[in-house]
């Protein structure tokens, strides 16, 4: 008898094999009824990302529950659009009289492996892109997260097509046997220490991955600025999901004049937002799991760094104060590897040229933050740097935008998502023409026997230079 999840993935490609995904008002019926899912188990949703993560309601609503709806209502409404057949293709004099157009195909049976930070929405905006595409789904949440793993292993069979969609739970032994299945797509959030061995898994069924990872995200701060927006835009975006956010600002780069400016408006900000003592405040999260807390811990205490406001924290209850650091030299601890908590380490930089060439010598982000009331400062870093996403005077909000790509570049991931970026992933473009049997003198010409002539007149017709036949190589 075959393993279990080769039993589910036997039936969901036999399902995609009849055809049953393809037809747009399928499609539209599964995101309605995943609509309904969310709308329908607010609370349930809520009540699981706390026990997990000790999650407010506030940064639970907006950062898993309405990005997810938003996505829905936004592939909804361009379904039907992004299904069309693209016709806006250049042509030739010889391929003048032919019908030329591009189709947007399901791919079959795709793999979506979320993460623990955020346990919701990193699995279903996948899916939502993958049913908008036609497709079938494995979807294996993270084990870490157990109680949003357990009700959407509840939840997705109540409400979308069991012959089309399954969950399937378990630790990192059985997702490595899940990965030793052929799959048309592989979806993957997570680490790069992962990643490397979902490539390798894929490699030998040559199956195309996606990899949201993530990196030390830089926020950099120069030239003439508000200190106080600044701060206000710069925890939130920091400390939001107690830090563990693969987009959140990593460290800051900044001059010491900036910094010194800086640190009394975090005082000032942390207190308004969480109070004299974050610890008591409903609004501060938890890190995720022990584990994680000592990982976080083990960095703090290597660092060389200077602790000017936070640093509490209590092992008990996985607490963490928001921490923030000075001093801090690109060989420290914390700037070996993505931080994922709620320490910002400060670094400082004496020139615009100097924190560019900083941000160069590191691996491409995954976002790019710039703070500065100078549009030519903004637009500098943008033209000299690269990462998977840019902002600029505030973080993490561009990845809330449906109609954004969001992904990495370099180590910090391949491919994207998000709106109609999600649906061209999980989609192959298939490159159509029907010819037509008018025009076969030009035909004729590409016949044996071969002659410099006919050669002459093919190139000729075949060619795109603008003008060369009396028309444009688009049609």
């Amino acid at each position: 008898m075959k393993p279990f999840p080769s039993e589910v993935i036997d039936r969901l490609r036999a399902t995609f094999r009849s055809g049953v995904t393809f037809p747009e008002q399928f499609r539209m019926t599964q995101l309605q009824n995943l609509l309904s899912l969310v709308e329908e188990n607010e609370q349930l949703i809520q009540d699981a990302l706390h026990k997990d993560l000790h999650k407010p309601k506030f940064e639970s609503v907006l950062s898993e529950i309405q990005i997810t709806l938003n996505d829905l209502y936004f592939a909804m409404e361009n379904l039907r659009t992004w299904m069309q057949p693209e016709y806006n293709i250049g042509k030739n004099l010889a391929t003048r009289m032919d019908d030329c157009f591009i189709r947007r195909e399901p791919l079959g049976v795709v793999l979506i492996i979320g993460a623990w930070n955020y346990p919701l929405h990193l699995i279903l905006l996948p899916l939502v892109a993958a049913i908008a595409a036609g497709n079938c789904a494995i979807l294996k949440p993270s084990e870490i997260c157990q109680a949003t793993e357990q009700l959407l292993a509840e939840l997705i069979p109540k409400y979308l097509s069991q012959d089309c969609y399954a969950v399937l739970c378990g630790g990192a032994e059985d997702t490595k046997s899940l990965l030793k299945n052929k799959f048309d797509h592989i979806f993957y959030t997570g680490s790069q220490v992962v990643a490397r061995s979902i490539l390798l898994a894929a490699a030998p069924h040559l199956t195309p991955v996606t990899l949201e990872l993530g990196g030390k995200s830089p926020c950099f701060i120069y030239g003439h600025i508000d200190i106080h927006k600044a701060a206000k835009r710069l925890c939130w975006s920091k400390f939001f999901n107690t830090g563990q956010s693969c987009v959140a600002p990593d460290y800051v780069l900044c001059t010491a004049q900036t910094r010194d400016a800086l640190l009394p408006a975090l005082r000032e900000t942390l207190r308004t937002f969480y109070g004299p003592d974050p610890g008591a405040s409903l609004d501060m999260g938890r890190i995720v799991t022990p584990r994680h807390w000592r990982r976080l811990m083990d960095m703090l205490e290597k660092s060389k760094g200077k602790v000017v406001i936070g640093g509490e924290s209590r092992e008990e209850d996985r607490y963490i104060a928001p921490t923030v650091l000075v001093d801090v030299q690109e060989s420290d601890a914390l700037m070996q590897e993505e931080i994922f908590g709620p320490i910002l380490p400060i670094l400082t930089i004496e020139s615009l040229e100097e924190g560019i060439d900083y941000i160069n010598r590191q691996e491409k982000p995954l976002a790019l933050y710039v703070f500065s009331d100078e549009t030519s400062v903004v637009t500098t870093v943008l033209n000299n740097t690269s990462s998977g996403g840019f902002c600029g005077n505030d973080g993490i909000v561009h990845m809330a935008l449906p109609g954004l790509p969001f992904g990495g570049v370099g180590a910090s991931g391949m491919g994207s998502y998000h709106g109609r970026w999600g649906f061209e992933t999980f989609s192959h473009r298939r490159g159509c023409m029907n010819r037509s049997w008018l025009l076969e003198r030009v035909n004729v010409l590409r016949y044996p026997p071969y002659s410099d002539y006919n050669l002459g007149w093919l190139r000729w017709a075949t060619t795109f230079k603008k003008n060369s036949w009396g028309g444009c190589s688009v049609m």
